[in-house]
């Protein structure tokens, strides 16, 4: 077995706690889910899972919406209701 050694990184309070409830549940320490996740990287040589930007939060949607909530607030938005639709 090779050397161990520390790596250190940075990351939002909320999304370590997320991951550490996450890591339990799954019965791993935070430290063995980072080494899976190296190990498939070193090994597929590719990040292994989708990285893309949200469209919702796209600046050209956020103006849309943030057009919209301006439209609601003056009352110049118009609603009309309608039937549900059931999908199965």
């Amino acid at each position: 077995m090779s050397e161990m050694v520390n790596v250190n990184l940075k990351m939002d309070s909320d999304v370590k706690r997320s991951m550490e409830q996450a890591c339990a549940e799954l019965g791993l320490s935070m430290s063995a889910a980072f080494n899976i996740f190296a190990r498939k990287v070193g090994r597929e040589k590719r990040i292994p899972f989708d990285v893309s930007v949200d469209p919702f939060y796209s600046e050209s949607n956020i103006r849309y919406l943030e057009k919209k909530w301006q439209d609601i607030k003056e009352g110049k938005a118009h609603f009309t209701e309608h039937e549900l639709i059931e999908v199965d």
